[in-house]
């Protein structure tokens, strides 16, 4: 691999500064040239980091660099299309854009939760340089457009969550009996297997489900996105870490005939604004996390580290989930992307250690 994280670094901050420079110094000919206004749909409710922090990122980007020829209207989700149907609605053209979490289409295709992230797959900072140093990028997108036919851009990415919010304490695997636990993806079919029942629901009807007691425990985020979300509020205890989300990259999702007809400057303002999210994204919730852990413990949050006997369950359980579907598939696509990831980690082993320092 020739490319180098600080490379991957120089780049995107070179493209969005230069950009700035052509705008300070642009021509009125500039301005006058011809306007493209798309409209995106989001999963996402107004005012939570993954709209602001996240979502919204791109097309603050890409108006900046273009000197606002290219406008992108951002929808929250249900504005345009429900929450967990934001790559059909593209695919279909309902609008040209949307922002997502891949592992919402698991139904269509399970290898949708390996580039979403799942229980046994890698950190945030693995996937990241998967992502942008290996082959990730190249499959996402290829396996985005051979299977849903839309141009998909990684766009986000979000550290180890929370493992649930709950009304009741869960420590052990006995704890997870019979709790009623939203959640989607592939944890959504991993998690029955320790005994716990899943519900499934869209991002807006998660707190009401939680205050009247339809759940039990739900996962959402990591601490600095399920903050403003109000969980804290209604469900006593807060459980660590998200064994079943090590990592959560996000994407951007494209139609191939809204794709077709851009400018070849407008697409790469699209892929450099991808990018930034990434970043920008992975750098924001992290701090945000340190002031919502804070939030919690002066709230009176009980704050509980699931037991080793369920984080290594919930490691054992993934990795086999994964397996399962290779066995399982009617395409190469499973097998190609998995294989991918864990070769790199196999890689990524010999220079883990060298990272993590001990000083006393």
């Amino acid at each position: 691999m020739k490319k180098t994280r600080r490379d991957f670094l120089k780049t995107t901050g070179a493209m969005a500064i230069g950009a700035g420079v052509v705008m300070a110094g642009a021509k009125p000919v500039r301005a006058q040239a011809k306007t493209v206004r798309w409209r995106m749909a989001t999963s996402w409710p107004t005012g939570i980091p993954l709209y602001t922090d996240m979502a919204k990122v791109l097309p603050d980007v890409v108006q900046k660099i273009s000197g606002g020829r290219f406008i992108i209207d951002t929808f929250p989700a249900g504005a345009i299309a429900p929450a967990l149907e934001i790559t059909d609605a593209i695919r279909r053209g309902v609008c040209q854009i949307g922002h997502l979490w891949p592992g919402y289409d698991i139904g269509i295709h399970p290898a949708s939760c390996l580039i979403g992230g799942f229980a046994g797959s890698p950190n945030s900072e693995v996937m990241i340089h998967w992502m942008y140093q290996s082959d990730g990028y190249k499959l996402w997108q290829e396996f985005r457009k051979d299977k849903f036919n839309v141009v998909a851009f990684p766009g986000g990415l979000r550290p180890t969550e929370v493992f649930a919010h709950s009304h009741k304490p869960i420590r052990t695997l006995a704890d997870l009996k019979g709790v009623k636990f939203r959640t989607v993806g592939a944890w959504a079919d991993i998690l029955p297997k320790l005994g716990a029942s899943v519900v499934t629901l869209p991002g807006g009807e998660v707190l009401p489900a939680l205050e009247r007691k339809v759940i039990d425990a739900t996962e959402w985020a990591c601490p600095g996105e399920n903050l403003p979300m109000g969980f804290h509020e209604i469900a006593k205890y807060i459980i660590i870490p998200g064994v079943h989300q090590p990592s959560a990259p996000f994407e951007y999702v494209i139609n191939p005939k809204a794709w077709d007809e851009l400018p070849e400057d407008f697409k790469a303002m699209i892929e450099t604004a991808a990018k930034i999210t990434t970043l920008e994204s992975w750098t924001k919730i992290g701090a945000l996390d340190m002031g919502a852990m804070e939030v919690f413990k002066k709230r009176g949050n009980v704050i509980i580290e699931l037991a080793p006997e369920v984080q290594g369950a919930a490691y054992k359980l993934g990795r086999e989930w994964a397996d399962q579907k290779v066995a399982a598939a009617k395409d190469p696509w499973f097998k190609r992307i998995l294989d991918s990831q864990r070769k790199f980690e196999e890689g990524w082993r010999t220079v883990e250690r060298n990272r993590i320092i001990t000083y006393t």
